[in-house]
């Protein structure tokens, strides 16, 4: 993987940490039949905690010079998606997480092992 992408997404685990994600996972589905190269995925407690990490991920993402070329479930928070090309994350409430396990429907991809290189020091 080129350092470019990898140290964008230790970027984006790290802000989901610093916002108490639960759950944090990244899929490297490069070869997969898609157009993007990663899936992050992550749990808020509830629906106004999804809807703040997604904002905090779009803030990070806008400040490094990445588009957001796609956007749903802003508005409701229980499963949000943003859509940053090679960068999907995919936010849920617990529950929603559960009911769709898109671990399972990208079983395929290569699980990343993020976090040796994310800082637990919350801020």
């Amino acid at each position: 993987m080129d350092l470019a992408p990898f140290a964008l997404i230790q970027e984006l685990v790290q802000t989901l940490y610093e916002k108490k994600a639960k759950n944090v996972i990244v899929l490297d589905i490069k070869t997969s039949p898609v157009v993007t190269d990663y899936l992050l995925i992550a749990d808020g407690n509830v629906e106004k905690h999804v809807i703040a990490m997604a904002h905090a991920l779009q803030e990070l993402m806008k400040k490094n010079n990445h588009l957001l070329f796609y956007q749903e479930g802003i508005k409701h928070g229980d499963w949000v998606v943003l859509d940053f090309f090679e960068i999907v994350v995919h936010l849920f409430i617990p529950k929603m997480r559960q009911k769709y396990q898109l671990e399972r429907l990208w079983a395929q991809g290569k699980i990343m092992n993020i976090e040796s290189h994310v800082s637990f020091n919350m801020r």
